[in-house]
């Protein structure tokens, strides 16, 4: 308002002025007592947001692996007040594997998850996130993010024929018309722990666990959670397991967040700070 306007258009009686001046002394006041008010209020807010819990972390990893090239990304995440659980893969069946990752985000965490998928484990997030309602976000880690009715096979095949011959060591075991498939020594360097040091590629390469060939041919189950849930997808650009160009069209199809990284396979051990920096946007984001 300009005043001196005001002044030439009104004119005001001695009652009506000291009228006008206690209002405004009321109006300051008033201002006065809602700064005052202002630092109480955002403590309340902050105190409200400090007693949310951060969501518990839960890292599934995937074929010829077990949790341990998540080790690094754990280590990141707890110090920064993350509770990280360790899924125990079974890779016997993608139904059977799904259920049992249900069953234990319902015993073994309580409130907010966040699922975090590698390779192969990122079939199973999505599968079985939507039976827990605690669920809010999900992680893929250079990892598989099939559409209802897609095998891990097919997703696979999408850059070129997979050799089964050159790539896996066969074991059947008697009564289940199946097999065992391990990663020979030589496609375990080459497409599994590529960009790798030599001893971490023998540290893992001992310590590989084998996945069923049905596991690997059996069709993804509707209702995947990546259509409903938000995701974070994480890249690897020199990925010789799952090529570059299957994983960009996996991570556009589910709109996720995308990052790439240069590395191989196991992006989580190549780079575990941008991997976990990853991890934290999902956990954080509302």
């Amino acid at each position: 308002m300009n005043i001196a306007k005001s002044s030439s258009r009104f004119s005001f009686g001695r009652k009506a002025a000291i009228v006008a001046a206690s209002s405004v002394v009321a109006v300051l006041a008033l201002a006065g007592c809602s700064t005052a008010a202002t630092p109480a209020a955002e403590d309340t807010a902050a105190a409200a947001s400090a007693s949310s819990p951060k969501p518990t972390i839960v890292m599934v990893h995937g074929a010829w692996s077990d949790a341990s090239p998540f080790n690094a990304v754990r280590d990141i995440l707890s110090d920064d007040g993350y509770t990280v659980v360790n899924f125990a893969n079974p890779l016997r069946s993608l139904a059977g594997d799904t259920d049992y990752l249900a069953s234990f985000l319902e015993t073994r965490t309580t409130g907010p998850v966040v699922l975090v998928g590698h390779s192969y484990g990122g079939a199973l997030i999505g599968g079985a996130a939507l039976s827990d309602p605690d669920v809010k976000s999900l992680v893929y880690l250079n990892a598989f993010v099939p559409e209802e009715g897609e095998t891990i096979l097919e997703l696979s095949s999408k850059a070129g024929p997979v050799d089964a011959e050159a790539l896996f060591d066969q074991a059947p075991f008697t009564g289940d018309h199946n097999v065992d498939l391990y990663l020979k020594k030589d496609a375990f360097a080459g497409g599994f722990t590529n960009g790798l040091s030599d001893q971490q590629t023998a540290t893992y390469f001992a310590s590989q666990r084998p996945i069923t060939f049905a596991a690997l041919n059996e069709p993804a189950a509707a209702d995947q959670a990546w259509k409903t849930l938000p995701s974070w997808y994480v890249a690897g650009t020199e990925d010789h397991s799952i090529d570059i160009s299957t994983q960009l069209f996996m991570a556009e199809r589910a709109g996720s967040t995308l990052t790439e990284v240069k590395s191989g396979h196991l992006s989580m051990v190549a780079e575990p700070k941008k991997v976990a920096g990853v991890i934290k946007d999902a956990a954080t984001t509302k």
